[in-house]
């Protein structure tokens, strides 16, 4: 009981809000160059230091507010410089720059590929002061038809699969600007379109945002996680936001069951059925929403060593973002399980372009009520 009750008085505290303290309670020290009186021997004439020494300056801060202020600076800059792409482009910074640095390296669709190591030193050198690692993953997930829906950059080399294999290292591959890239983000950036501002040390200029003819926000869509706030936009037919583009332009009231005409939902890079259109809708109406995607697949006759057929189901298309082998993988665990019955065997029949082909043989009874279902 005793326990109990103390446990409730600290929790008490706690909870209570703290009030501002009537002295600083911490002290923040930096250490910071001083000017110095140096005499002829190049000691300080007050304490006989060398010089361009340094002295320690101590600022009085007080916690809380020390603690709210360098977070919220941190979180702006995850939200802004970041995590979360820019409307205008569809963007993350890491992408923009990736995609100006190459266009400063003369990486044209019609040029030659050159060594992705060779863009990254780049990227890190000029624009973006992080790890070669995520620069190179922003750059290979550009280059993965499976992952946006129109490309950026054309890849030379093993960028990865849908399986997921990891792409080869960077110095193994190689890259250069897609077409689309070139025309919708980059052939007016050199033309006063867009502004400009210094980079993270004040030596080279970089664009803000590039001069997109295209809504690549809704095109490629976006992932991304911040402070306190995270997106998740599909991507959608080039075709359809054309044309919704240009509804907009003849009407620029256009009501949201017109546009929703124009693009029903989503399209997916991996193809795949979408359950429903109310998903889409409620996703556009008030911006959250989920989409249902389920995987294309049919029923095949296969031949027998032995003579005869049996029925298969083969899956021809899965749903964005799903790993082909982690998919056999579960259903291979569920049929071990005596969870999923009524299959022979699972076969992964999948071309070297990636067009996922999943094969798995039915006994002759489950394959008969399977086909009939669909």
């Amino acid at each position: 009981m005793t326990a109990t009750l103390l446990l409730l008085v600290a929790a008490a505290a706690l909870l209570r809000p703290l009030a501002p303290p009537q002295s600083p309670p911490t002290i923040r020290r930096s250490r910071l160059p001083t000017a110095q009186l140096v005499g002829d021997d190049g000691l300080d004439d007050d304490s006989g230091a060398a010089d361009g020494d340094t002295a320690t300056r101590v600022v009085p801060a007080v916690l809380h507010r020390e603690m709210q202020e360098s977070y919220m600076s941190y979180a702006m800059s995850v939200i802004m410089s970041r995590a979360l792409p820019d409307a205008r482009d569809g963007l993350k910074p890491v992408h923009r720059r990736i995609l100006y640095g190459m266009d400063q390296l003369n990486l044209q669709p019609t040029t030659p590929h050159r060594k992705c190591a060779r863009v990254v030193g780049e990227v890190l050198g000029k624009y973006h002061p992080h790890g070669d690692g995520s620069v190179y993953d922003a750059l290979v997930r550009m280059a993965q038809d499976f992952s946006l829906r129109a490309p950026l950059v054309d890849g030379h080399g093993n960028f990865g699969s849908i399986d997921p294999d990891p792409p080869a290292a960077m110095r193994y591959t190689e890259c250069r600007l897609a077409s689309l890239a070139k025309e919708a983000l980059l052939a007016d950036v050199a033309m006063d379109t867009v502004d400009f501002a210094d980079n993270f040390d004040g030596s080279e200029r970089e664009p803000t945002v590039l001069p997109a003819k295209l809504p690549f926000l809704l095109l490629n869509g976006a992932q991304g996680i911040a402070v306190g706030m995270a997106t998740s936009i599909p991507p959608h037919n080039l075709g359809e936001l054309v044309d919704a583009v240009q509804a907009l332009i003849a009407e620029p009231a256009l009501s949201d069951d017109a546009l929703f005409e124009l693009v029903p939902g989503p399209d997916f890079p991996g193809g795949g059925i979408i359950l429903g259109r109310s998903g889409a809708r409620k996703m556009y109406a008030t911006g959250r929403g989920s989409v249902p995607v389920r995987a294309r697949a049919h029923v095949e006759e296969l031949s027998k060593a032995r003579g005869g057929t049996r029925p298969a189901v083969v899956v021809s298309e899965l749903p964005y973002g799903v790993s082909k082998s982690a998919l056999l993988e579960k259903v291979a665990g569920l049929v071990n399980e005596k969870k999923l019955g009524g299959i022979s065997d699972i076969r992964d029949e999948s071309t070297m372009e990636g067009a996922p082909r999943n094969s798995a043989p039915l006994g002759a009874q489950f394959g008969a009520q399977f086909g009939a279902g669909l």
